[in-house]
């Protein structure tokens, strides 16, 4: 790979900044042991909570291995370290749960990855 440009530069700048302004991300995520939800607030002030079985890696998690989860990418995704596993958070709120084969073998043949792009 070649020297970045100050133009490159100014423009990766510039898109990371669009980035933090207008893509959904976490401000604090929690697991809630009486629900078996994942939630998360973001920082607009929403709050998303979907179920943890539902995700790719977390299928099968404990509880305890469940609450281990961190706010990575500056808000932009979420990790639990013992599980291996990182979701995107514009990705759930997409209603993706995991990669398209996971989904389409999850939900079957009929889910439409694109449309979920």
């Amino acid at each position: 790979m070649g020297k970045l440009t100050q133009s490159q530069f100014e423009a990766a700048v510039q898109r990371g900044d669009r980035d933090l302004a207008t893509k959904p991300r976490a401000r604090a995520v929690r697991y809630d042991r009486s629900t078996g939800q994942i939630v998360i607030d973001l920082v607009s002030g929403a709050v998303f909570a979907l179920p943890a079985t539902l995700l790719q890696g977390l299928e099968h998690a404990s509880a305890e291995q469940l609450e281990q989860v961190e706010i990575a990418g500056a808000g932009f995704a979420l990790h639990w370290e013992e599980l291996d596993a990182d979701l995107t958070v514009e990705g759930l709120l997409a209603g993706r749960f995991g990669s398209a084969r996971y989904m389409a073998e999850r939900f079957g043949a009929g889910w439409d990855s694109e449309a979920a792009e």
